[in-house]
């Protein structure tokens, strides 16, 4: 997906200029019986778009589609390059990217918090301008429950099997790590999807978005010292 033209992968290295990089996050792997594997690839790329179309000083990169989801590992479809490869993948990137204003790395998948973690303690001391940002929903289910499927009712609706749709269990995170999802939930669902629905799915999305523009907002001003 592009945004107003502003798509990096469209420009040439001469029109380019130093404008701020969004990198949008995903991953690929299950959600369920209902939900595509690229959902969260879609969600933060979407989120990522909006944001670019907010923003006249930012440019949409190509998305990171593959990262860390080893917690999914046993379900059909799932890819997986493991933590410390997805921080080494998102730390090279940031340093390839000196030419920009700063990077924006929009996350849309939990599992990817530890990799983001690593790579921004190595980012920060070597005092690189980036941003690691990832929603926060108060109430929201872990995996492929009414949340996502809310959300993809609203960005992707002909790519969601709402037949299919199944609930799961919520178990906490320490135990989802410690476990996987394939121990604790058959059908990789954790969470309810029944009640999901695309007004609520919107809803969602647009204060997604206000946190993100928001937080852009608010880390201009510091990135720029």
């Amino acid at each position: 997906m592009e945004s107003d033209g502003r798509g990096l992968g469209h420009m040439t290295w001469t029109s380019v200029g130093t404008p701020i990089v969004v990198v949008p996050v995903g991953s690929c792997e299950q959600h369920g019986p209902h939900l595509p594997l690229h959902t969260d690839t879609l969600i933060a790329t979407r989120l990522a778009a909006d944001l670019v179309e907010r923003r006249h000083d930012c440019v949409l990169a190509p998305p990171i589609a593959v990262s860390a989801s080893g917690e999914h590992q046993g379900f059909a479809g799932t890819l997986s390059i493991g933590t410390e490869v997805t921080a080494g993948v998102v730390t090279e990137l940031a340093r390839s990217a000196d030419w920009a204003a700063g990077v924006v790395f929009v996350n849309g998948h939990g599992g990817n918090r530890a990799a983001m973690e690593l790579a921004g303690a190595t980012l920060r001391h070597e005092q690189r301008r980036v941003l690691f940002w990832w929603p926060r929903l108060p109430g929201g289910d872990l995996h492929a429950g009414r949340t996502e499927t809310s959300l993809m009712l609203a960005l992707a609706p002909d790519e969601v099997r709402l037949a299919a749709a199944e609930a799961g269990p919520m178990p906490d995170l320490a135990t989802l790590e410690r476990d996987g999802v394939q121990a604790l939930s058959p059908n990789g669902v954790l969470g309810d999807p029944s009640g999901a629905d695309a007004r609520h799915g919107s809803e969602l999305f647009a204060e997604m978005c206000a946190q993100l523009a928001a937080a852009v907002a608010n880390w201009v001003p510091a990135a720029g010292r």
